[in-house]
């Protein structure tokens, strides 16, 4: 975690440095300006860990202040980054131009260090609010699943997939009931959560706990831990989970009235803390009925190759499509299967949501919300009807 933290405060320092850098081309400001600039930068540097210390005191106003305002910082500032640089590589290759072909042209294209600054902050104002509205625009992602592991008088089956939602000081019950009315509108059969429920500290949640527990699908809601449930302190949200009505499964199998098995694993993120349940996937899944179709719940994307053949659908999130382009490019890197829906072999299958919610700066670019609708239909059995969205459609097993 030391080492984490040292990296995240010397990138985030390194940031506000270049973008100082870029005031001070810009507008030469004087020595009292240029303190204050360096004062108010300290503070939006700090402020992560402020929110973390406010939270663990009992401090939720502060708290809550604190995250809306440096959380918001840190989203326009990695927007700001990602235009000014591609606006300073721009730059380079009118330098190299001039300097190979010698014409003054390319000079004059030059913009001023004024510009240098301007251009990408309007850039970056623009998308942040572009970024805001769109982070409230939950999608529906469809998936339809043909399968002979059903048996046709049990009809369709609608599973719900809800991930990263992020419940906290960022995402209340606001988001919350939006959310739901989606999930509502689904009708589901059963609904799933794929980690991430909740985000940090558990603090003051009981006015979204009764919305969570007003959802009640027939075939029941089930849950597993994500890195979040652990920094959060994985007791609370063992509690927070139940109370909202979910069974959290840790390195767990159930076979859900007879009709399909869901198996769920813990995240990694509770072996720092000596809190992860260690489980053989390929162990846990041989346990339940292979007559039935089996899902397995996972926080990351990440495939077990010893496991295949053994689950029919996993269903992961935590990747948030990046959540901020062109901070996806990064994650795709550590997570090469990032988003969607991914066949895996003949029999298994793998679905990465883009998540519900978001973490830290309020917005996403490019990587809208996503609730998951997946329809699970016995051979020979029309499906329900589509609730629009994209939709994906994928046999499983001979059908």
């Amino acid at each position: 975690m030391f080492r984490f933290l040292l990296i995240f405060f010397l990138l985030y320092g390194g940031i506000h440095g270049y973008a100082f850098w870029k005031i001070k081309s810009a507008f030469s400001p004087g020595p009292t300006l240029s303190i204050l600039m360096i004062v108010i930068m300290a503070i939006m540097i700090l402020a992560p860990a402020g929110v973390r210390i406010a939270e663990q005191n009992g401090l939720e106003a502060t708290a809550r202040t604190l995250s809306l305002v440096g959380y918001t910082w840190m989203g326009g500032l990695f927007l700001f980054l990602s235009a000014s640089l591609l606006l300073d590589f721009s730059r380079l290759i009118l330098f190299l131009a001039e300097w190979i072909w010698n014409k003054e042209i390319f000079a004059s294209l030059m913009p001023s260090p004024r510009q240098a600054l301007l251009i990408p902050l309007t850039l970056a104002l623009g998308i942040y609010v572009y970024g805001w509205f769109e982070a409230r625009n939950i999608r529906v992602q469809a998936l339809t699943i043909k399968t002979e592991k059903l048996l046709p008088e049990a009809g369709p089956l609608r599973l719900v997939q809800i991930s990263d939602v992020h419940v906290g000081l960022m995402i209340g019950s606001d988001f919350v009931s939006r959310m739901l009315r989606v999930v509502r509108d689904a009708k589901p059969d059963l609904l799933v959560s794929t980690g991430d429920l909740v985000d940090g500290q558990i603090n003051s949640l009981e006015k979204v706990l009764p919305l969570l527990q007003d959802i009640r699908p027939r075939l029941g809601k089930y849950a597993i831990t994500g890195n979040h449930e652990f920094y959060a302190g994985i007791s609370e949200a063992q509690k927070f989970a139940r109370k909202a009505g979910f069974v959290l499964l840790r390195g767990e199998g159930v076979t859900v009235a007879g009709l399909i098995n869901i198996a769920g694993i813990d995240d990694p993120a509770g072996r720092a803390i000596g809190q992860h349940r260690p489980v053989v996937e390929a162990e846990l899944l041989k346990n339940l009925p292979e007559q039935h179709f089996t899902i397995l719940l996972k926080h990351q994307p990440i495939v077990n190759r010893n496991a295949l053949g053994l689950f029919d659908l996993q269903l992961s999130g935590h990747t948030h499509k990046g959540q901020i382009f062109p901070f996806s490019l990064i994650t795709r890197f550590y997570f090469p299967l990032h988003t969607g829906f991914f066949r895996l072999s003949d029999s298994s299958c793998l679905h990465v949501s883009r998540g519900t919610g978001t973490w830290g700066p309020p917005i996403r670019f490019f990587a809208p919300p996503e609730v998951t609708v997946i329809d699970l239909v016995p051979a020979g059995v029309l499906p329900r009807e589509s609730l629009g969205g994209s939709r994906v459609h994928f046999s499983s097993g001979k059908d």
